[in-house]
């Protein structure tokens, strides 16, 4: 993901924001949260007796990627409706306890009038059905240029949109969170009982806006190669996700980003084993099948 990328990050200040104090309205609720950690693909050769069993094929990734992450950002649909032949095939060969989160299509999430004169969104909606209880939260990931003048065609969509499915909604033009801006989104996702996508960057602190409009959280991070600070980046969000939890969110899905997904994995098993050490919530994740080669072994990590 090359949005909100930096060539040198030594002067950016990581520290999330305070609490928004109309979280815990959001969340007031108990019960046993699901927490979903996955990348954003499958199609790593380079995860082969890391990830995947020496010997993987090609075909079987999905297989294997299904039995160690537990969700996906799910970035293929971003490009194309997938045939029902093909959803099935997915459905089939993927874990019983798996989460498919796809993504909007482009041809919807970019155009002029959000897909209202098209039926994609219904041919979309309909092709992914067959994910059955497989599909986790759909996201649409609107562009840099569309900007807070444009919410009532935010809210024409999310009117419209099928309400059997759970999505979150990523936003990127800088008004969205400026005062004005964010008096408007939030109120209109929580409205729709939709959920706001928080994106951690190193360019773009705005955009890790902390804020919930709804008892579900999508986090993106991207992470700078395991630089140490991704480490303790992990560190503060693992202690916010678990005053969340503590507080009634129901569901977290956390997509790890790394300079071409390489290191997503490791930065995943350090993920796994701080929220297995802090945080009170039914979750799965990555054990990797081969020492982790960390470069100077930040942070004691795996130690």
């Amino acid at each position: 993901m090359e949005f909100g990328k930096l060539p040198d990050i030594s002067s950016v200040d990581f520290r999330l924001r305070a609490e928004p104090p109309e979280n815990e309205r959001i969340l007031g609720g108990s019960g046993l949260c699901n927490f979903y950690i996955g990348c954003t693909g499958w199609s790593m050769k380079e995860w082969v007796g890391k990830v995947y069993p020496i010997g993987a094929k090609t075909k079987d990734y999905l297989h294997h990627y299904s039995r160690q992450f537990n969700t996906i950002e799910f970035n293929t649909t971003h490009y194309r409706i997938p045939d029902f032949g093909t959803v099935e095939r997915w459905y089939a060969e993927s874990a019983a306890d798996f989460r498919f989160c796809p993504k909007i299509p482009q041809t919807i999430s970019h155009s002029q009038d959000l897909g209202a004169g098209s039926g994609q969104v219904f041919e979309f909606a309909e092709a992914i059905g067959g994910l059955k209880e497989k599909i986790g939260c759909c996201f649409m990931q609107l562009p840099e240029h569309f900007g807070p003048e444009r919410w009532r065609l935010l809210d024409e969509f999310l009117e419209r949109f099928p309400p059997n499915l759970p999505l979150a909604v990523e936003v990127r033009h800088p008004g969205w969170f400026k005062p004005e801006g964010e008096s408007i989104l939030f109120p209109l996702l929580e409205g729709h009982g939709k959920a706001a996508v928080i994106t951690d960057v190193a360019g773009r602190r705005d955009v890790a806006h902390m804020r919930l409009s709804a008892p579900l959280t999508m986090v993106r991070f991207v992470g700078n190669g395991l630089h140490p600070s991704d480490f303790t980046r992990i560190d503060e969000w693992v202690e916010r996700l678990k005053t969340w939890v503590e507080q009634g969110i129901r569901e977290i899905i956390f997509f790890a980003h790394e300079p071409d997904n390489l290191l997503a994995p490791e930065l995943s098993v350090y993920l796994l084993e701080k929220v297995q050490a802090r945080i009170a919530a039914h979750v799965r994740g990555p054990q990797l099948l081969s020492a982790p080669e960390i470069p100077g072994k930040q942070l004691g990590l795996f130690e």
